[in-house]
C-alpha cells in the first residue's frame, strides 16, 4: 500500500511539473491534477502492459521509440475522463509524458532503497562485523 502511495504522490508532483512546463498541458483547480494523477497510475499500471504486449514488434523496429509514443496515447487520453485537466494535442502530451516520466524517475531514484522498496526516510545499510585483525595505518607487522 505504501508504494502505491508513494507512486501515486510521485505521478502527482510529475504531472504538475509537467503541466508548468509543457504549454499544452493544463488543470483548471487541484482536484482535477489528483485525479489525472490517479487515473494515470491506473493506466499505466492496468493498460499499458497490455499495450506494449500487443505493440513489440514496433517497440523492436522503432528500438524502443514506440513506449514513448505508448505513454503520451495513455496521457492524451486521460482529459476525455477527467474534467479540468486538459491536453491541447498530441505534441503535448507526448512531451508531458516524456517530462513525466524523467520526473518520476528522479523521485523513485531518491527513496528507493536497495532492496527495491520505497523508504520514505533515509536508508541505511546495516553495519556488518567483520572478524580479523585490523590493520592500522603505520602498522607494517
Amino acid at each position: 500500500m505504501r508504494h502505491f502511495v508513494f507512486r501515486w504522490l510521485a505521478t502527482t508532483v510529475a504531472v504538475m511539473v509537467a503541466a508548468s512546463i509543457i504549454h499544452g498541458i493544463r488543470y483548471d483547480f487541484t482536484g482535477s491534477l489528483i485525479g489525472a494523477a490517479l487515473l494515470l497510475g491506473i493506466l499505466n499500471a492496468f493498460v499499458r502492459p497490455v499495450l506494449l504486449i500487443l505493440s513489440a514488434p514496433l517497440i523492436l523496429v522503432t528500438l524502443g521509440f514506440f513506449i514513448l509514443i505508448v505513454n503520451g496515447l495513455l496521457l492524451w487520453f486521460v482529459p476525455n475522463i477527467v474534467t479540468g485537466f486538459h491536453v491541447d494535442s498530441f505534441g503535448s502530451a507526448f512531451w508531458g509524458a516524456i517530462v513525466i516520466g524523467i520526473v518520476s524517475w528522479i523521485l523513485s531514484a531518491f527513496f528507493r532503497g536497495s532492496d527495491g522498496r520505497v523508504h520514505i526516510l533515509t536508508h541505511h545499510a546495516q553495519i556488518k562485523r567483520v572478524r580479523g585483525r585490523v590493520i592500522e595505518p603505520g602498522d607494517r607487522s
